[in-house]
């Protein structure tokens, strides 16, 4: 059973992520992981976090001579901004008059609720932890489950297909033009399409210009996935549901979409369903001869994949932190005042997208560490062999 979880805060020393489950004898690329971190801090409308930091992944257990020996790994990642914050954010007892309240609380953030439910008589340890800088650890040990899906043959990457008003027509990217995209030295805004690119950006210009934020939409594509993960047999082992909560536990996400779920609920039937063939002379995708003529479902049915490409698009609020601030209430004397301001980014899709990457890529690992099982790599990749024989005999 694949398990996770991560610790600290955004302004506190480190950043910490925890991953127990994964076999013994996967190898680790320490480039890899790092590039995934930095691939995470890119994006056009990024804000000055994003210049204090340089993310890397220290790896402390569960990893020796560069492969994973089978017992939990433990990444730290260290928060440079830390030493500005040190004294306002001590362990200990500390000075008072050093701490750095949030003074009123941010529509459309954790502040208030956080504060309520915990007690805290203002929101500087809700935002601490609620902030998406937690995300970091989730796309280092998202990585580790990229390296072990990747020993299968499985590969995910995401674009953007909307910022504000700026959409993407044509959302039906071939995998080699994703690659490509996502193999570039500079990411703005991650779009598959140039033009439309150029019209997220003015989105994000504009936003920048009246202190405002934006919102969008990202896809990951999971690639090279077998039939056969998930099930329909309980609720809580459906795909499509594990991917729905998996995506949608990041911050600033308030909806989740499987394929075309959107606007399939609108359609008729016989425009959504895909029709199903078969090749006899070779099997398509590397497992089976079963075709399909479109891909509505996202490559999930009945709560398991079948086989395509898996698609998974997640909707993206704007930041709730703005630079023009929206109306709150004071903490202390419960009078009206702007919301506080924190420094924060103007538009974090592409980045969004990444961390998606990285709980799509935990969860299909999850999966097929249920399905395939193995406490070292020969045994999972032996399992794996076995099975993708049982598809081509079918």
């Amino acid at each position: 059973m694949l398990r996770y979880f991560t610790a600290g805060e955004s302004h506190g020393e480190t950043l910490v992520a925890f991953l127990s489950g994964l076999p013994a004898g996967l190898a680790v690329e320490q480039r890899f992981l790092d590039h995934e971190l930095w691939r995470r801090q890119q994006g056009f409308g990024r804000g000055g976090r994003m210049k204090i930091e340089r993310d890397t992944a220290h790896i402390v257990s569960g990893v020796r001579n560069g492969k994973t020996i089978g017992s939990p790994i433990a990444i730290l990642l260290a928060n440079n901004d830390w030493k500005n914050w040190e004294q306002s954010l001590p362990v200990g007892p500390g000075d008072p008059e050093k701490h750095k309240r949030v003074a009123s609380p941010r529509p459309g953030h954790a502040d208030l609720a956080g504060a309520l439910k915990y007690n805290f008589p203002e929101a500087r340890y809700v935002l601490e932890r609620a902030s998406a800088r937690e995300s970091t650890s989730r796309v280092a040990i998202g990585a580790l489950a990229k390296l072990f899906l990747r020993e299968m043959g499985i590969e995910i990457l995401s674009h953007v297909i909307a910022v504000g008003k700026a959409v993407l027509e044509n959302t039906e990217v071939p995998w080699e033009t994703l690659r490509a995209l996502n193999a570039k030295e500079e990411i703005l805004l991650n779009c598959a399409d140039p033009q439309t690119e150029e019209r997220m950006k003015a989105e994000v210009d504009a936003a920048l210009r009246t202190g405002d934020s934006v919102g969008g939409v990202f896809e990951v594509v999971a690639h090279g996935v077998p039939p056969g993960l998930g099930t329909y047999a309980q609720w809580d082992e459906r795909l499509d549901g594990l991917l729905s909560q998996a995506v949608m536990s990041l911050q600033a996400v308030k909806a989740v979409e499987i394929g075309t779920g959107v606007g399939s609920a609108l359609a008729f039937g016989s425009a959504v369903h895909d029709e199903i063939g078969y090749e006899k002379s070779k099997p398509a995708a590397g497992f089976t001869g079963f075709t399909r003529s479109s891909n509505h479902a996202g490559g999930i049915e009945g709560g398991i994949s079948n086989g395509q490409d898996i698609l998974v698009r997640g909707y993206l609020k704007p930041i709730s932190t703005l630079r023009r601030p929206l109306g709150s209430v004071d903490f202390a004397s419960r009078e009206p005042v702007k919301a506080a301001y924190e420094r924060s980014d103007v538009c974090v899709v592409p980045a969004a997208g990444v961390a998606a990457e990285a709980m799509v890529a935990l969860t299909l690992a999850r999966c097929a560490l249920e399905k395939f099982g193995g406490d070292s790599m020969l045994e999972t990749l032996r399992n794996f062999a076995g099975y993708k024989q049982q598809l081509e005999k079918f």
